[in-house]
């Protein structure tokens, strides 16, 4: 992952596209930040997985910070948080399509061996395992609440 990224800002580099470099030097920087708390607390570097964390979290609160803006009248600003927002999520896996998030669910439900809405909690535990930052959690739980009524 580390290594994507670094190409990426290479590249970036080479196109002297600016918002792009920003962009994945502020993951760098969130990244190599993540590593030296660790490093304080006696762990290993950051895997793969916390890089995930770290980007999915960056695109949280890029949409939060457009939104806010957006309400503000800010609307160029809104629009550079959107561009952010799309340079972060090329290194996130892509989401799950509405019919492939039913086929999840479904997998699910018959993997837990759910038998009514009591189970609903452990259909979602199971589907946050399998399927991180893939899912979108509302559109899952809705469909999940359906196959157990």
């Amino acid at each position: 992952m580390r290594e994507k990224i670094a190409q990426a800002l290479k590249d970036a580099l080479k196109q002297e596209d600016r918002r792009r470099v920003s962009t994945l030097r502020l993951i760098q920087t969130a990244i190599k930040d993540r590593d030296v708390a660790n490093r304080g607390a006696g762990k290993d570097p950051v895997s793969d997985e916390e890089i995930m964390e770290i980007l999915v979290r960056m695109v949280k609160q890029r949409k939060e910070s457009a939104r806010g803006f957006e309400e503000g009248n800010r609307l160029e600003l809104a629009e550079q948080e959107r561009e952010e927002i799309g340079i972060i999520a090329e290194f996130l896996p892509k989401p799950l399509g509405e019919d492939d998030i039913k086929k999840a669910c479904e997998q699910v439900v018959h993997e837990v061996g759910a038998g009514g809405l009591r189970d609903m909690r452990r259909c979602m535990n199971a589907l946050k395992e399998k399927f991180p930052d893939r899912v979108d959690m509302g559109k899952a739980s809705g469909i999940v609440k359906n196959m157990l009524q």
